[in-house]
């Protein structure tokens, strides 16, 4: 059990980039150097003081822990609540960990506007911690706002030729479905209102006591509402278009971000709304949302298969590889849902590590065509160690991580009782095939044969900086593929939990003890900090 004070940590990793962020905007755009040192120190105290959040999370605890509630709004009792559990926890560690990383990857390529640049990457961090621990309604929707604001201009400022296109067409995108969700929320808070003895309220904690109890007719629209947004930010086919556009034109940084934190945003979102406010609303979708994610998995890897740009074939992976995720939530099992937990990670590394990859060997040829590389292992040999342990992690070779998540989702998706057909499992098994065909033979055209083109008789291999920037994501590639219940054991009982009350509530009985803390902080409590929830 966390002590009380522990509560703080989460705050203060919170606010440490707002905090860097304002400091940076402080410093003169000619010191460029002070604007690199600040925001990555700062990077790096965040990933520091996350750390203890690892430590210190208790994880036979069911429920949110390091739970702070601070009054924002009285008359719609919105609160700035925070918390974190077994699912969150993961991916706020994925964030502040793949965070610093990006920004060493920033370094060299970063040569205009500077202080902008990693002024908008602390703010990008900002925003997606607080999606992560935000535990009402309207915060949430805040956080998830005011990522739109940083991706768009580094995309629409620091990105390739096309960028303003593939930047408009994101916004754009993430704002239609963000606005549906906007109406859900304020529509929660109006039935909370209209409950004998309620009142009008955005506090998670309150609104998933309710939410399940909707009746249907209106729990299909609110389910939609929030489906939508999530699905687009996934992106789920056929939402995904704007995808491949904004990876290859933003800068590697800003690819590596997206890949790796933002596309989790979209499934997490799934988890925590869709399927803990309204199960019974995602037993009746749960068939078409997988047979969207097997759409996606084989389209996304047929079309990578057709690449000619090498950004662009990993950015068609992402549209696959999140399909098995989003099969996991769908199947609504233990396994599926672990499995969809653990992949959110998986990819955020490994699809991560591809892009860093691919930015180097962008950095030294200005080219991404596959055409134009050639037997590049000769000159790079200690690059190409590196890059292909990246792409047979995507690939999801046995003992390293994407093994795991996919073989849980897929086992999961078979014997899943609201499927009841393995079919979905069969055909989404033939995009780990295709993974293997893409990315091999994309890897074979590049790293192996004959160096016939001259401009790649004198590329150097990697530099200091590359190994600082791969070799941490190698370590925990292999680490998950080798011993995975050290995260997975974070998230289990918040599964348990979770699917016990989508059975219980779907067929009246459940598979697992609903485990109650006996230090539960309940909804409407005070406004101080607690240790746990």
């Amino acid at each position: 059990m966390p002590h009380t004070e522990s509560a703080g940590m989460l705050l203060l990793t919170l606010l440490l980039p707002l905090f860097g962020f304002i400091a940076v905007l402080f410093i003169d755009k000619a010191q460029e150097k002070a604007i690199r040192f600040t925001t990555m120190m700062i990077s790096l105290l965040t990933f520091g003081f996350s750390l203890p959040l690892w430590f210190s999370f208790n994880s036979s605890i069911d429920g949110f822990q390091f739970y702070t509630n601070i009054p924002w709004i009285s008359s719609t009792d919105s609160g700035f609540r925070i918390g974190i559990d077994g699912m969150s926890l993961l991916l706020v560690l994925l964030t502040t960990f793949i965070m610093p990383i990006a920004l060493l990857s920033s370094f060299e390529p970063i040569k205009k506007r500077v202080k902008e640049y990693y002024a908008m990457m602390l703010l990008l961090e900002l925003g997606m911690l607080g999606v992560f621990i935000s535990l009402d309604t309207m915060v949430f929707y805040v956080f998830w706002e005011l990522i739109l604001i940083p991706m768009y201009f580094l995309i629409g400022i620091w990105g390739g030729k096309d960028r303003i296109y593939a930047a408009v067409k994101f916004f754009l995108y993430t704002l239609v479905g963000s606005l549906l969700m906007l109406l859900a929320i304020v529509w929660l808070g109006l039935y909370a209102k209209g409950l004998p003895g309620g009142h009008f309220t955005t506090d998670f904690l309150v609104l998933r006591e309710i939410a399940p109890s909707i009746p249907m007719d209106i729990q299909i629209w609110l389910f939609l509402a929030f489906a939508l947004s999530f699905c687009i930010k996934v992106p789920l086919m056929p939402f995904h278009t704007w995808l491949p556009d904004a990876h290859v034109q933003a800068p590697t940084a800003g690819s590596v971000i997206l890949a790796g934190v933002l596309l989790k945003m979209g499934t997490y979102g799934l988890i925590r709304f869709n399927v803990e406010l309204f199960p019974m609303a995602m037993h009746q979708f749960a068939v078409p949302i997988a047979w969207l994610s097997v759409a996606g998995i084989i389209y996304g890897a047929l079309v990578a298969m057709v690449q000619t740009d090498i950004k662009k074939l990993v950015a068609y992976s992402s549209v696959s590889h999140l399909g098995f995720v989003v099969l996991g939530i769908a199947s609504m099992t233990p396994e599926g849902l672990q499995g969809a937990i653990i992949q959110m990670v998986n990819h955020g590394l490994s699809t991560g590590m591809l892009f860093l990859c691919v930015g180097a060997l962008y950095e030294r040829r200005h080219t991404r065509e596959i055409s134009e590389f050639g037997g590049i292992t000769k000159v790079m040999p200690k690059f190409a160690v590196f890059f292909v342990i990246a792409i047979l992690a995507s690939v999801g070779l046995p003992g390293l991580n994407g093994f795991i998540g996919e073989f849980l989702t897929l086992f999961g998706a078979f014997q899943s009782p609201f499927l009841n057909n393995p079919w979905f499992s069969i055909l989404s098994s033939t995009g780990v095939i295709f993974s293997a065909v893409y990315l091999l033979w994309m890897f074979q055209r590049v790293m192996f044969g004959t160096n016939d083109n001259p401009s790649n008789h004198s590329l150097k291999d990697l530099h200091r900086s590359e190994y600082w920037q791969l070799v941490p994501m190698v370590i925990f590639i292999v680490w998950i593929g080798i011993y995975p219940s050290t995260f997975m054991s974070k998230s289990e009982l918040y599964v348990q939990t979770l699917i016990g009350k989508v059975e219980k509530k779907i067929f009246g009985t459940t598979k697992y003890p609903l485990i109650k803390a006996a230090t539960s902080v309940e909804p409407g409590t005070s406004n101080e900090v607690h240790g746990g929830h």
